[in-house]
């Protein structure tokens, strides 16, 4: 017997059910989870910031070639984890360990699980950019106060890309499939998003094409974040971050709502 809209709880409490539960089984393995998230930045400084840093001169955006990558995977990070958690993550669930079939016994909707989800993946991309941001501030690339608002963005970051990986898990037969995704769309915007160079470096069709992929905005407002510089563009920026996740989210919850409800 399913339950009628008054039996249900509060939208707050359906929500945090459904984050709650995957907070649990994320805190089962709390060791093995929360340590690459430290040692990742660390790897990527030492190889890239600190080692190719020494055979480039000047600046980029007024930045210090350290500062410049390192601030960048302020939400790289939080991309690479939301992405995996709604790809990889929610196929398993789906597919594999059918949890997803218990979590709508209860009394919740299709939707709340899916936003659910949603939030979830945001707040592992706020826990992600938060790691980096403590690794920046002990190596001294971005100072201590700066450093502790970037993990806002990483919420953002997280919670626009787990809209479009659900999205696509929404559409994807086999669990292979994701290796297009991941190697066609998510490596690619990773260098071309001014994460480890600047846009100006490219040719105008090109930055166009930049433009128009959401890590682009999300780079800019950390960046703008760490420096305590808000030009009137990140307005943009923001607004564009804020439709993706939007219009994207909106997609997603219906096309992955048929597909558990089918």
């Amino acid at each position: 017997m399913t339950n009628s809209k008054s039996d249900y709880p509060a939208l707050r409490a359906r929500l945090y059910g459904v984050w709650l539960r995957h907070c649990r089984v994320y805190a089962k393995n709390l060791f093995s989870n929360c340590l690459p998230p430290f040692l990742e930045p660390l790897l990527f400084l030492a190889g890239v910031g600190l080692g190719l840093g020494k055979y480039i001169a000047g600046s980029m955006d007024g930045l210090r070639y350290l500062e410049f990558v390192g601030t960048g995977l302020l939400v790289t990070a939080s991309m690479f984890t939301a992405t995996f958690e709604c790809t990889f993550g929610t196929f398993i669930r789906l597919e594999f360990g059918k949890v997803y079939d218990g979590m709508l016994a209860a009394p919740l909707t299709v939707t709340n699980l899916i936003v659910g989800e949603i939030l979830w993946a945001g707040t592992k991309g706020f826990f992600f950019s938060l790691a980096v941001a403590c690794v920046l501030m002990l190596c001294g690339v971005v100072p201590f106060p700066q450093a502790l608002a970037a993990p806002l963005v990483g919420f953002l970051t997280g919670t626009l890309f787990a809209t479009l990986a659900l999205l696509v898990t929404a559409y994807v037969k086999t669990i292979h499939h994701f290796n297009f995704f991941l190697t066609g769309v998510i490596s690619p915007m990773f260098f071309f998003s001014g994460v480890v160079f600047p846009l100006s470096d490219l040719n105008r069709p090109l930055r166009m094409v930049a433009e128009l992929v959401p890590l682009t905005h999300c780079v800019r407002l950390v960046r703008a974040v760490c420096a305590w510089n808000y030009p009137s563009q990140l307005w943009w920026d923001l607004l564009y971050v804020l439709l993706f996740i939007a219009i994207v989210g909106a997609c997603a919850v219906r096309r992955l709502g048929k597909r558990l409800i089918d």
